[in-house]
């Protein structure tokens, strides 16, 4: 995957304190209560703070309590997302914060951050997850096969927010490898 966030400089810098405000408040609205510091990827964003703060309502559905998906779901979407795209802060940000959380083995990271990874190594719906991923990353579609053996699992309302969460972190992934955000001390690496 891409190492550009380790060995090369960010193109977008992030902010360093103290914040102007209303930044400063903004950035304490984006952090999350169990965050060590404020992300570097928040502090990028806030370069642009009316986007940064237009994306605060959907971020946060994504990542809480009342999604529709549960956390385990949710993170293979992410993790398999920024894998895919080579976004390895943001992957080593969710590793490290949920990881735990969401029941992940050694043998799932292995799986699930691989390009030629074993991916029957995995339970049957993780893999589909990874499936739609893949899929979506290749194609920007899922075919009907596929399709079919999602909706056995999920409803339309789940399958609406899987996608949607795959094009958001797509994004996240994307503003990480161009603007080349560089990865937390503290974050997981590939």
């Amino acid at each position: 995957m891409t190492d550009t966030a380790e060995h090369h400089p960010p193109r977008i810098p992030p902010l360093e304190a103290p914040y102007p405000e209303p930044i400063g408040e903004l950035l304490v609205r984006m952090t999350p209560p169990q965050a060590p510091e404020v992300l570097a990827l928040f502090r990028v964003l806030a370069v642009n703070p009316a986007l940064a703060e237009r994306t605060l309502d959907l971020g946060r559905y994504l990542l809480g309590r009342k999604a529709a998906i549960s956390l385990r779901e949710r993170e293979i979407v992410i993790l398999r997302v920024c894998f895919r795209c080579g976004a390895e802060y943001e992957w080593g940000v969710h590793w490290t914060g949920f990881a735990d959380a969401a029941g992940f083995s050694g043998t799932d990271r292995r799986a699930m951050a691989s390009a030629d990874g074993d991916l029957a190594l995995l339970a049957p719906r993780d893999r589909l997850l990874v499936s739609m991923v893949d899929q979506l990353h290749d194609t920007s579609d899922l075919d009907d096969a596929l399709w079919e053996a999602l909706r056995e699992h999920w409803s339309h309302a789940q399958l609406i927010e899987l996608m949607m969460l795959a094009g958001w972190y797509h994004s996240v992934s994307y503003v990480c490898n161009a603007a080349r955000v560089p990865l937390e001390k503290w974050a997981a690496r590939w």
